[in-house]
């Protein structure tokens, strides 16, 4: 009886034991397909549809292209650039599979063997390895956020199977790779391999080398901690693991694995930032030109574009090399501008008007420049906005404190107060530089400032200063457009009144001259070669103003310009994006163009949103146009832009203006070749900050240095195609430019008058 209640046990037990065997491995298999069977449902949470897993959504970059093919930068909330299978090299392609993923090329998105793995090592306390397969890591990145709920996060992981599965039914095993590595964010506004690649290593997806792609691939464990920017060592460490799992797979062998490994990691970091890269200026002006324009261009849905996450495409006209040459050359001359205004200031000033501001100023003119810097300032807008009393204010802004500032010799950490440093920077001499072709209106080179970084407002298109004599030309194009003057008409060099009755003036104006001389006879192309300001005078009175301003107005000047004689001598306030413009209408055979700096906008698709055309206008005959282009040469070889010749060598036909306004406030230099205008203007933020004598404040040692050393690098560059020959003359001419011939002509017909 006893027996048999033993084996009756025994039995029972044996029983029990099979039982809770295979409730042990079929309640897993039963709770992982139950769970997986409600998520499908949609029990936990919403899945994305067919559309979403065919079209998942992605914030893409705009990104914006010069002419020549480069990437000038980018907009953008991620900096996300997405590249094909084809783009990524195979080094790339192998260690991230071998490392993340053994057997993705064969699982249908959920790999059992390591999800197996991934449990019993949860149950036992003994990791081995993560269960996620890539196709995994794609679904929880695209779809879902991870929450810290338990709860929350098993339904989740649920969703993230029922998801892989899907997107393996979608997509090829390719697809998934690649959208995996245009998804994965590696820091540092790196979102995506092919940003990834630039940043950490200056170089593209598919020229990563297998040491470069093992520590790109081996930051998908953990971002932050295998960083190898921060942490170095924990990324050679990981590095080392990834080359490691690339031998385990056969994909590299084991002395190349242990010469790799042995290997530092070598980084070439170049940190995205919308102040670095080329045309920092321009980049910024056409981020706020593109928001009328998204304002103005929707999507077939009616919705509006957004630069920032809809991956558009800008096709600029810029040329990276030339934008790059006109960066260069202000980075040449302005450091030694800058030191001969340090040096021609030292020991001047006073305590009531310090150095550099005019000394002619009052005192109580500083303290309004000085008081309109400190409140423009982000420091003061801090103050104001916790409600800080005006003492309190003071205080701040003249205690010491530790800052960085701009110099010429990069930022430098120093210990200054903040009234301090708004004297530093008035110091500060600034510049802008715009570059066009005038026969298509593209332009090629914008340079706002001198550092973006430290001084955003842009000098090109925003600013708007006194040009000076650069204005003269417009006079004296509506002169010889009205009267057929040729260059060599000889006129007195007299002062002009211009009575206040007849020209609706408060009182007579009377024009000087620089230096006060007068006397003898000039003809045009030597009066406007030594900006003779009687002889402009002289021409204002046989036009009027009038007439003047409509010149400028068909020449893209569309500022103000009073109806007043004194604009002869430049006193409207021009943009230099005006300006080139309108010097581009003498090198276009008398027809206007107006600047423009994109040739179309695509979508990501690469479908054209938009393209471009420069406005034309015939403002001149092609004959007055080629007048005056002869009339400027005078300036580059015998007049104020005579350096041009013997400093930086140019031989060829260069039409050109230099200006300097009113107490050397603004220095300008205009020059014009057959297939390039260039404008240049440097001067320092207030008006009353200047060179206090002509010799250093005029326009030939201002601006026209940066003009040089654009154009010696431009003509260095046989590629850019820019023109060194003659300006193209017309069929016939009928105003005479040869001055001994014009010489000849008038005394036969003086000696015709006597006789008759």
């Amino acid at each position: 009886m006893k027996d048999q209640i033993k084996i009756s046990v025994k039995r029972k037990f044996i029983s029990w034991t099979i039982r809770l065997f295979w409730i042990g491995i079929l309640s897993p298999i039963l709770v992982i397909s139950g769970g997986v069977w409600f998520a499908s449902m949609g029990w936990f949470g919403p899945l994305p549809s067919f559309e979403e897993l065919e079209n998942p959504k992605q914030n893409l970059a705009t990104e914006i292209y010069a002419s020549d093919g480069v990437l000038l930068g980018k907009f953008f909330y991620e900096n996300r650039m997405p590249v094909s299978y084809d783009q990524l090299s195979p080094n790339l392609v192998n260690a991230l599979i071998s490392t993340e993923d053994e057997r993705f090329r064969t699982h249908s998105g959920i790999d059992a063997k390591s999800l197996a793995r991934a449990i019993t090592g949860a149950l036992t306390g003994r990791s081995s390895g993560g269960g996620s397969t890539i196709t995994q890591q794609l679904s929880k990145m695209l779809f879902t956020n991870v929450s810290s709920n338990i709860i929350e996060r098993i339904k989740q992981k649920f969703k993230e199977w029922v998801i892989s599965v899907r997107l393996e039914r979608n997509f090829t095993k390719d697809e998934i790779l690649t959208m995996y590595l245009n998804k994965f964010d590696f820091l540092y506004l790196a979102v995506g391999i092919k940003s990834a690649a630039k940043i950490y290593f200056n170089t593209t997806p598919e020229e990563l080398t297998i040491e470069q792609a093992a520590v790109l691939v081996g930051m998908a464990k953990n971002p932050s901690l295998y960083n190898p920017k921060r942490f170095p060592e924990n990324a050679l460490k990981r590095r080392n693991i990834v080359l490691g799992q690339m031998y385990r797979n056969d994909l590299i062998e084991e002395a190349e694995k242990d010469s790799l490994s042995s290997l530092p990691i070598e980084l070439d970091f170049k940190r995205t930032n919308h102040n670095d890269g080329l045309a920092p200026y321009f980049r910024e002006f056409l981020r706020k030109y593109m928001k009328d324009w998204l304002k103005e261009n929707k999507k077939p849905d009616g919705s509006q574009y957004n630069i920032y996450v809809d991956g558009l495409k800008i096709y600029t006209t810029i040329d990276s090399r030339m934008q790059q040459y006109a960066e260069e050359a202000v980075a040449t001359h302005m450091p030694v501008l800058q030191e001969q205004f340090y040096q021609h200031w030292e020991g001047e000033g006073s305590d009531s008007i310090p150095a550099p501001f005019d000394q002619d100023l009052r005192p109580g003119q500083v303290d309004t420049l000085l008081i309109n810097a400190k409140k423009r300032s982000e420091r003061y807008r801090k103050l104001r906005n916790r409600n800080a009393l005006d003492i309190e204010i003071e205080e701040v802004f003249n205690l010491p404190t530790q800052m960085n500032v701009f110099t010429w010799d990069g930022g430098v950490d120093t210990l200054l107060s903040p009234m301090d440093s708004i004297l530093h920077y008035k110091y500060l001499l600034q510049t802008g530089l715009m570059s066009m072709d005038p026969q298509t209106g593209y332009i090629k080179a914008w340079v706002g400032g001198v550092n973006h970084h430290y001084f955003q407002y842009d000098h090109v298109k925003e600013a708007k200063r006194q040009v000076g004599s650069t204005f003269k030309p417009l006079v004296y194009a509506t002169a010889i457009d009205q009267h057929n003057y040729s260059p060599c008409m000889k006129v007195s060099n007299v002062q002009v009144i211009f009575e206040k009755e007849t020209w609706d003036l408060e009182e007579d104006w009377i024009p000087r001259n620089s230096g006060e001389k007068y006397g003898g006879e000039l003809n045009l192309k030597d009066a406007l070669a030594n900006s003779v300001n009687t002889i402009t005078a002289y021409l204002m009175k046989q036009v009027g103003p009038k007439k003047v301003r409509k010149m400028a107005r068909a020449m893209g000047l569309n500022g103000r310009i009073p109806p007043a004689p004194s604009i002869c001598l430049g006193t409207p306030d021009v943009s230099i994006f005006e300006m080139v413009g309108a010097y581009g209408t003498f090198a276009n055979k008398g027809v206007y163009t107006s600047p423009i700096f994109l040739n179309r906008i695509e979508d990501k698709n690469g479908v054209i949103l938009d393209e471009f055309s420069p406005v034309t206008n015939e403002v001149l005959s092609e004959e007055k146009a080629y007048v005056m282009l002869n009339l400027m040469q005078g300036v580059t070889t015998r007049g104020s832009g005579v350096r041009l010749r013997w400093k930086y060598g140019f031989k060829n036909q260069i039409a050109g203006k230099t200006g300097t306004t009113q107490n050397q406030s603004d220095g300008w230099f205009m020059g014009v070749v057959p297939n390039l205008v260039t404008g240049v203007w440097t001067g320092a933020e207030d008006r009353g900050v200047h060179f206090r004598d002509i010799t250093l404040g005029q326009g030939a040692n201002m601006a026209l240095p940066i003009w040089g050393e654009y154009m010696t690098r431009v003509y260095a560059d046989e590629d850019l195609g820019v023109s060194s020959l003659d300006f193209e003359s017309p069929n016939k001419l009928s105003i005479e430019l040869d001055c001994e011939e014009f010489e000849k002509e008038q005394i036969n017909f003086d000696d015709e008058v006597e006789e008759f």
